[in-house]
């Protein structure tokens, strides 16, 4: 009987279940996309039941297509969105409120709260995260303010606490009959509430926030067997758990320090591995856990979050119907030569790296009569590119490594206009690999190196290859010109919800 590793990948709009096979191509693949519930301006949740039935559902799926059974899967590992929270009742198994999803900003007067003794940074030293809505510690306190009772079952044990692996790891274990209450260190490091040296809830912070810690799930490496799972999947070892951007950066065999991914997907995630000692950012970047395997130091990082990337283009289709499919964005963009210096600021969320300022709101700057939907199409696209461009500036300037090139990854990467103004606005060479789905594939990695499957991260290296590169074309001139321009449009942006 053939042998393949199955991937859990629960994203912030969909779910998908990918069957990898010992050279990581796809052998099978099942996807749902779920609700995206906007309750307020700037709340945003998912249903917590919803993303479960899907996760099932998805599973079957994927097995279904190609004729396998959970005879067939080695194990199983999971990537997630990370900052994602959600509560439930360890007795009942239902969650107490929708999932507050990671760009949901209703944290805003927490974050100022905490942040009038000792400023935004007063807990980078010990955590790497600035004060921001971002984090799911502060969600968390807000939950159990807002949740009638929650603070009462927090106190007891009987409301858990967890990221969406949390979730997905409680549910496939057998719930309330048995489920594991379970995570890696890539989703604790995304709380704030854990200690990057002692890789363990801290309990000062704990303290501060007022978070029982009888909530909070035990935190594991990112590959070793947790448990097993039930009904459908009774017996397969659930043996892998990363972050999904965590979980790229395995995937893209970023593996040594220096070594850098940028994933586009709903916001752009860029990292770059530091090894194994946590590097403080001084430029507006995140410290962040890379991986750990199982008994082995761990990996760190530093990271670049950009809230709004792929959504977007999702805003693009859904809120001004300007393309009725997400790919139709590159021919539209296309139709003119370039941006027609119309630049476009998504600060739908406030921005995040490296500016960090809650404040800000989405502008389009350098509107004339000239400007057409092709020239909102192009800036769109492009404010990605200089998204990206400010990470990567922030990277070098905290770490002194000038990158060789920059592996890409995520659904954005089949844009090839995009890609190309990506390695011009960069001035340096951008990769696409030949599986782009180095989310899935990197928790994948995690669990069959658990389960012996894969027999070490050489294996990971020898995998990994080149689908396309490019290289950049543009004068040095244009493009200081350009990213200028790009950062008279930012400051427009700033300070605009007081």
């Amino acid at each position: 009987m053939t042998r393949y590793v199955g991937s859990i990948d629960q994203g912030t709009t969909s779910t998908r279940f990918i069957v990898f096979d010992r050279k990581g191509d796809i052998i099978s693949v099942d996807q749902k996309e779920h609700e995206q519930i906007y309750p307020k301006p700037g709340w945003v949740e998912h249903d917590p039941a919803e993303i479960w039935r899907n996760t099932q559902s998805v599973i079957a799926g994927a097995l279904k297509k190609k004729g396998l059974t959970r005879e067939n899967l080695t194990a199983i590992g999971i990537t997630n969105q990370r900052e994602t929270t959600v509560v439930w009742n360890r007795k009942t198994g239902a969650a107490l409120h929708n999932a507050v999803v990671w760009m949901d900003t209703r944290t805003d007067q927490l974050v100022a709260h905490f942040a009038k003794d000792g400023g935004q940074d007063r807990l980078r030293a010990k955590t790497g995260l600035p004060l921001a809505t971002y984090f799911s510690g502060l969600k968390l306190r807000w939950l159990l303010d807002n949740v009638p009772g929650a603070q009462q079952l927090a106190e007891s044990g009987d409301l858990l606490f967890g990221n969406m692996d949390t979730w997905v790891v409680w549910n496939l274990t057998g719930s309330t009959k048995g489920g594991i209450h379970v995570t890696d260190v890539t989703n604790a490091s995304r709380t704030q509430l854990m200690n990057l040296e002692t890789l363990d809830w801290d309990p000062e912070i704990l303290g501060l926030f007022n978070i029982p810690r009888a909530c909070l799930p035990q935190i594991k490496s990112s590959s070793e067997v947790y448990g097993h799972g039930v009904d459908d999947l009774a017996g397969v070892p659930i043996a892998g758990i990363l972050g999904d951007q965590q979980a790229a950066l395995f995937g893209q065999a970023c593996l040594e320090p220096g070594e850098a991914k940028n994933t586009y997907g709903t916001g752009c995630f860029m990292l770059m591995n530091t090894g194994e000692k946590p590097f403080q950012s001084k430029a507006g970047l995140l410290t962040t856990l890379g991986y750990k395997l199982g008994n082995n130091k761990a990996i760190y990082a530093l990271e670049g979050s950009i809230a709004i990337t792929g959504a977007l283009v999702q805003w693009l289709r859904d809120n001004l119907n300007l393309i009725k499919a997400a790919p139709e964005i590159e021919a539209l963009a296309q139709t003119v030569p370039d941006n027609g210096d119309v630049y476009f600021v998504p600060a739908f969320s406030g921005l995040y790296a490296p500016h960090w300022k809650d404040s800000a709101r989405g502008v389009i700057a350098g509107l004339t009569r000239f400007a057409n939907k092709g020239h909102i199409a192009r800036a769109a696209l492009e404010a990605t590119a200089y998204q990206t461009r400010e990470v990567l500036d922030a990277m070098t300037k905290d770490s002194g490594v000038t990158i060789k090139e920059l592996r890409t990854d995520g659904g954005m990467v089949l844009n090839e206009l995009l890609m190309q103004f990506q390695s011009d606005i960069l001035n340096v060479p951008v990769v696409r690999p030949k599986v782009i789905e180095t989310t899935a594939l990197g928790a994948a990695y995690a669990a069959g190196l658990a389960t012996n499957y894969w027999n070490s991260t050489q294996d990971i290296t020898d995998n990994w290859g080149v689908d396309k590169r490019w290289h950049p074309q543009m004068d040095e001139a244009h493009r200081a010109k350009l990213f200028a321009s790009w950062n008279k449009a930012v400051t427009r942006s700033l300070d605009w919800a007081v």
